[in-house]
């Protein structure tokens, strides 16, 4: 008599495997897409932090930190209703309408951007820094 697992065994065992894989496969695409949605809202805010930061230091707007360029569903522009803002702490965040087309995530970025009231013109007030 020969051992070994049967026929009918084995194709048990497949559909098992499959259904479990069925099951982890989205929750691990949601995960990874939960974590590129904070990592998008944590760059944001530290970019803003870093504008401000830099505005009170030299009295001039730098939105050239490594955060600010990193960021993919946002922009940060140093120009608020048009104009450039060089020097009188505005900084404008805006969403990139086209984003969502190329990161799935950017839709939970922007609900949260809108929840933490992290969009529209930010002002920084604060006075140079001599030293």
């Amino acid at each position: 008599m020969r051992r070994g697992f049967t026929m009918i065994e084995l194709i048990f065992v497949i559909v098992i495997l499959g259904i479990l894989a069925a099951v982890a496969i989205p929750k691990l695409a949601a995960t990874r897409d939960d974590a590129k949605a904070s990592t998008e809202l944590a760059n944001l805010a530290t970019c803003i932090n870093d504008v401000g930061n830099a505005y009170t230091a030299t009295g001039t707007e730098d939105n050239n930190t490594a955060a600010c360029r990193s960021l993919k569903c946002y922009t940060v522009s140093t120009t608020a209703n048009g104009q450039t803002s060089t020097g009188d702490g505005n900084i404008s965040v805006d969403y990139n309408t086209g984003a969502e087309s190329t990161y799935a995530y950017c839709t939970n970025v922007k609900n949260a951007v809108i929840a933490k009231d992290l969009n529209g013109t930010h002002v920084f007030g604060g006075t140079q820094i001599v030293y």
